[in-house]
């Protein structure tokens, strides 16, 4: 896995792959992608905010550069 960070506690991965299966064991689909360190990375669920609603609104302000 190439976990390359956690952005509001949803993690954002270096490939579509990983992201659409993270995404897939929380119901969703589809991906969409941050900015981090100048790396494109992948995130499940066609936004953000679908992303954290499938942790139940759980958020971290642990990494907020993206």
């Amino acid at each position: 896995m190439s976990l390359l960070t956690n952005i509001d506690g949803v993690p954002l991965y270096s490939t579509i792959q990983e992201a659409t299966a993270w995404g897939a064991s929380y119901g969703l689909t589809g991906y969409h992608t941050h900015i981090y360190q100048g790396q494109t990375g992948y995130m499940g669920g066609n936004n953000h905010a679908q992303s954290t609603d499938a942790l139940g609104g759980i958020t971290s302000t642990t990494n907020t550069n993206y």
